[in-house]
């Protein structure tokens, strides 16, 4: 009985592991280097140094690979098959009886097991060391200030503490404008004896300080316990805005959460009649991942087996950046498109890889006729 996995499927899987993880390892390193270059903006603020950036460009890597693969997967794949049509050994393994097709799976093996690797990192490693580096960097720039994975965000002012569940930042005339939503105020006495407990639905922050709403207020006096309710209170917080809107959406990005809690968050919005557009955008994203990396590769395949026999080195990384380039254009134009018009993500992100493969088909057929 013949092995399922042949020598020649080995040494072509291989070949575009090799080349997909060089390129893989140069896209991630300068992705890296230009964020480096952006933190060094931040470094002075409290006590946010040159190691604290160091140190949160690291944990940022497992993030950014998950995010480079896909370009760096068809890039990759292309390098390596043009290294093997340079050298003929492309037409030696025609001429020994292989189809396209046969070497397209040959192709699609090491790709299918780094995009599994990329899933599972998508879902524990990026977003668990994306989530650390955030609170690292919100704790290093503001020693009052503590950003949590389960407990949502938390602030101090004075005796006064502030937790908030979930928010969002607000376009504000160039002023950096922030909503807290489930909100609580717990202030203290010099004593150290709690005075009171404040619920509010949101808390929003404008030119004169935050505006509290749905106020609901527990006084805890010596030998008694009041309850106070207000539609509007104020409190005049000298907290910074800036630092906590940059906190918040460090807690909140959609982007950066794993598919379970994008789930979550969608449902929680629905729940409360909230906009829950961009969570749904993201996470169907990541279930189209994976469809998006092979049909990307599988369309590029065909180029190995014509222009790129004759082709240099350049041009091979040429049609690799256009193909992702391009493909990464198109789908997120249709995506936004989606947005305005209340489309479907699902069929958003099908269209782009079904794009694909029918272009690898016609390929196939073309160059086979």
């Amino acid at each position: 009985m013949k092995p399922i996995v042949r020598i020649h499927d080995l040494y072509v899987a291989r070949v575009v592991l090799v080349s997909v993880l060089a390129v893989w390892v140069v896209l991630v390193g300068l992705d890296a280097l230009m964020a480096g270059v952006n933190e060094i903006s931040a470094v002075g603020q409290g006590d946010y140094t040159y190691m604290s950036a160091i140190a949160y460009i690291l944990q940022t890597l497992p993030r950014r690979a998950y995010t480079m693969f896909p370009t760096a997967a068809v890039i990759g794949s292309l390098m390596g098959l043009g290294q093997l049509a340079a050298t003929s050994e492309l037409i030696a393994m025609r001429a020994l009886g292989l189809s396209r097709t046969r070497i397209s799976i040959s192709v699609a093996l090491p790709l299918l097991l780094l995009t599994g690797l990329m899933i599972v990192n998508g879902e524990t490693l990026g977003p668990m060391a994306q989530r650390s580096a955030d609170t690292m960097k919100s704790a290093a720039r503001s020693s009052n200030m503590i950003v949590g994975r389960y407990s949502g965000l938390w602030a101090r002012e004075g005796d006064t503490f502030l937790y908030a569940q979930s928010g969002q930042e607000r376009p504000g005339g160039g002023r950096d404008a922030i909503e807290l939503h489930d909100v609580r105020l717990f202030e203290f006495a010099g004593d150290g004896r709690l005075e009171s407990v404040a619920h509010a639905q949101t808390a929003e922050h404008g030119a004169e300080g935050w505006t509290l709403r749905d106020v609901q207020r527990t006084w805890f006096e010596p030998r008694a316990v009041t309850r106070t309710e207000a539609l509007e209170e104020h409190w005049a917080s000298q907290l910074d805005a800036s630092t906590l809107a940059a906190s918040a959406s460090n807690l909140w990005r959609p982007r950066y959460m794993t598919a379970s809690d994008l789930r979550a968050g969608i449902e929680y919005r629905h729940r409360n009649q909230l906009d829950a557009t961009e969570f749904e955008e993201h996470y169907w994203g990541r279930w189209f991942y994976p469809l998006n990396v092979l049909a990307l590769c599988l369309a590029a395949i065909p180029f190995a087996f014509g222009s790129l026999r004759s082709g240099s080195a350049g041009m091979r990384l040429f049609i690799g950046i256009v193909f992702a380039l391009g493909f990464w254009l198109a789908q997120t134009q249709i995506v936004k498109l989606a947005a305005v018009y209340r489309l479907d993500y699902r069929l958003a992100y099908l269209i782009p890889p079904a794009v694909m493969l029918v272009i690898s088909w016609s390929l196939f057929r073309r160059r086979s006729g």
